[in-house]
């Protein structure tokens, strides 16, 4: 990345009537067209991470943003995917059901593809390899549409945590334990032509899932996915600091980070709130110190009956104030 450039991060409000205008006039303000080659194949990662129909608005990506996103990409590309990975929990496939996808992917054209379902190449990352799905190393463009979340684990999920659902593995919660560095190399891998992040219902709070919506009517975009994610976390009070995945891809050049060298278009000012950051409370680290261990990966969190009555007692704790524990 040019030392003599920066770096634009579009805002724009957004209402229900106006999705697709405020979609069309960040990516116009991006240059799109600059980072589409005419004739390309094109994955679009929405994030997908729940199918609770109560928390679909605040969890996952908005269809309409995706929709007119592809709408967008599909006047120069030749072709139009759009991914997502199993979880633990969920197959990509509910997802896409539940949260509207397939309806306009059908009326487009698109694919909808399950990342765990397709072949994989090995790629060398740090500190441990990573298993790709083919699709993405064989993209002629990514393009990585984020929800703004606080998320107890990495303080921060925006566009460099979107790209966690790319590594097809449905038990990655193995991975947690490398998750910061490992981010800055799917970065580095993917390297993302475009972030557009819905922020029309965010979450503020225990994110990424279980925090408390915030209403914000905004959408952000940005070719520099490390501006993107900082600029949001000013935008709502939080520190970049905080988020050591972001910081180590700024120190690795794979994005800005410093307010000069970053140029705000849009009405960022009158925006600025404050968000509650995410508790990674003394349940969560005990979950993430277990969750390197594949017997407890298997035999508790995957199994229904010990994992939702776990929950249920530590919801109590927590709602109880027995337990809690300090910001990340």
């Amino acid at each position: 990345m040019s030392p003599f450039s920066r770096s634009v991060v579009a805002l724009r409000p957004v209402s229900d009537a106006d999705v697709k205008e405020a979609v069309q006039n960040c990516l116009d303000a991006c240059e799109w067209a600059s980072v589409i080659p005419r004739g390309s194949r094109v994955v679009v990662k929405p994030n997908l991470c729940t199918t609770v129909p109560e928390k679909l608005a605040m969890s996952n990506t908005d269809p309409r943003i995706t929709e007119a996103v592809c709408e967008i990409l599909v006047s120069r590309a030749r072709q139009v995917f759009v991914v997502e990975s199993d979880n633990l929990r969920q197959k990509a496939d509910d997802a896409f059901e539940v949260s509207g996808y397939p309806a306009f992917a059908e009326r487009m054209g698109l694919k909808l593809v399950n990342l765990s379902s397709e072949s994989r190449v090995r790629i060398e990352a740090d500190p441990i390899p990573l298993d790709l799905p083919r699709i993405l190393l064989e993209a002629d463009a990514f393009v990585t549409l984020p929800v703004l979340k606080t998320h107890a684990l990495t303080y921060f999920t925006g566009a460099l945590k979107n790209q966690w659902g790319c590594v097809p593995q449905r038990d990655r919660i193995l991975l947690h334990r490398y998750i910061d560095p490992l981010l800055v190399s799917l970065q580095r891998i993917l390297k993302p032509a475009l972030s557009v992040m819905d922020a029309i219902i965010a979450m503020e709070g225990r994110g990424p899932v279980s925090g408390i919506p915030r209403r914000m009517n905004l959408l952000l975009a940005s070719r520099d996915a490390v501006a993107l994610d900082v600029s949001a976390m000013r935008l709502t009070g939080l520190d970049p600091a905080c988020a050591r995945h972001v910081v180590s891809a700024a120190a690795a050049g794979l994005g800005r980070m410093r307010e000069e060298e970053i140029d705000l278009d849009g009405p960022w000012n009158e925006n600025v709130t404050q968000f509650a950051p995410a508790i990674f409370d003394i349940a969560l680290r005990a979950m993430n110190r277990m969750s390197r261990y594949p017997w407890f990966v298997r035999n508790a969190l995957e199994r229904d009956y010990m994992f939702y009555p776990a929950r249920a007692v530590v919801q109590t704790l927590r709602r109880a104030r027995i337990i809690g524990g300090a910001n990340r």
